[in-house]
């Protein structure tokens, strides 16, 4: 399935919209879970994990799967191929795992969060709240780097074979042939 150039150009517009925003919602997160992890009013941790709750609850997992989906449909879509170079390769199995950890281990850390300081009890670890964006960052930030760079050349599957090489000719195997 190849994509036509506007549906590749609107895909194109698509992703990158996606992705910024995936990147930009993170940076939020950041902002607040080191709000919530250094201030010293309850009121200002409870504003905040309450807002890191909105993003991650109503934001972040559209923002990822969007990202996920134009990545893909990019990817099958257009000569890059989704197994023929490395760095689309990386891409795809990070922005999944990276999607998977927000459903499975920052979402729930935010609700555990929210949860005790909801209870009137303080911040149970800083973790919940700052480790899984930390991690989201870097790894925006990396697929971001090798989206631009384009690193490490084509996988086994996107080498094109090569052609048989031609020897040069010569007057004594041209006579053999005879």
């Amino acid at each position: 399935m190849k994509l036509s150039r506007p549906a590749r150009r609107a895909s194109l517009v698509v992703h990158v919209t996606a992705s910024a925003s995936w990147l930009g919602l993170t940076l939020g997160l950041l902002a607040l879970g080191i709000t919530a992890t250094t201030t010293g009013s309850e009121v200002t941790v409870e504003a905040s994990v309450r807002a890191m709750k909105l993003f991650a609850d109503r934001l972040l997992l559209p923002v990822a799967f969007l990202t996920l989906l134009s990545g893909l449909l990019l990817s099958l879509g257009t000569a890059w191929g989704l197994a023929r170079h490395r760095w689309v390769f990386t891409k795809f199995w990070l922005t999944l795992a990276t999607t998977t950890a927000t459903v499975f281990a920052l979402r729930p850390g935010v609700d555990s969060a929210v949860d005790a300081v909801a209870a009137g009890g303080a911040l149970p670890d800083a973790g919940d709240v700052l480790f899984g964006p930390v991690v989201s960052l870097s790894a925006y930030v990396f697929m971001t780097v090798i989206s631009i760079l384009k690193p490490w050349g084509p996988t086994r599957r996107g080498r094109r074979p090569h052609a048989p090489a031609r020897r040069p000719a010569n007057t004594a195997d041209a006579r053999q042939k005879v």
